[in-house]
């Protein structure tokens, strides 16, 4: 994951926002794809934390819809949630995206996308944005993750946000969908899961250990250890949904 440099400190409207190469071009990839992506918050945030949203395309498919969420515009009765066509893998205001998960597949990965449209439709925090402890851009994402749990979605430590549960709950699943977590607001909490392994949570900070592939997480670093997926033919940690 990469830190804050230069390209945070420059003006945000002139910050690089094109494509980083991720996401496989529709024109060549006829398959449904679903790709979660971070990176490095915007300026002093940065340092701190990360942001992260889905790209989503449907089999045949010509173009990507983004499901995110975003402060700007919500004290102003906007609401935070924004799912709608986009560049699927852009920087994030000259923050280079980092790729967390990659499925691919046919009527499967469609029904997926679907799924997450209706989660996205449901979020309860709409028209709410607090950059800490939540809900942010993160609580979304994990939300999104929990209500689709065939995503395998494992969040970052740097995911400031992700243990806000909605609506104030204190237990809930992890975002990956194979554990649960208790958490008190997202500022005090702990998880075990199998994919996320055991993570402590204080003031909206994580630190923790992953037992398989072998690593240590550690807040505002990320994770350090073992790669989370080894490579896949000619891809790299692409999971494939096959009837």
């Amino acid at each position: 994951m990469h830190f804050a440099g230069d390209a945070q400190a420059a003006d945000w409207r002139t910050a690089r926002r094109d494509s980083s190469g991720l996401a496989p071009d529709p024109a060549v990839a006829d398959e449904a794809v679903v790709q979660v992506y971070a990176a490095r918050a915007v300026r002093w945030r940065g340092i701190f934390g990360v942001h992260t949203w889905i790209a989503a395309k449907p089999r045949g498919a010509a173009d990507y819809t983004r499901f995110e969420v975003m402060g700007f515009g919500v004290a102003h009765g906007r609401s935070a949630v924004r799912v709608r066509e986009g560049i699927p893998d852009g920087y994030w205001f000259g923050s280079e995206p980092e790729l967390l998960r990659d499925v691919r597949g046919g009527a499967e990965v469609d029904a997926l996308i679907a799924r997450l449209h209706d989660a996205a439709d449901r979020y309860p925090h709409a028209n709410e944005y607090r950059i800490w402890p939540g809900p942010n851009s993160n609580t979304f994402i994990a939300y999104l993750g929990r209500e689709v749990p065939e995503l395998r979605l494992e969040l970052p430590p740097t995911a400031i946000g992700k243990d806000y549960l909605p609506e104030g709950a204190l237990f809930g699943a992890a975002p990956s969908g194979s554990g649960g977590q208790v958490s008190l607001f997202g500022l005090l909490g702990v998880m075990l899961a199998a994919e996320e392994g055991i993570e402590l949570s204080l003031l909206g900070l994580s630190i923790g250990v992953d037992a398989w592939p072998p690593a240590i997480k550690l807040p505002g670093i990320g994770r350090i250890g073992m790669p989370e997926h080894m490579p896949d033919s000619e891809r790299w940690g692409v999971i494939r949904i096959a009837p």
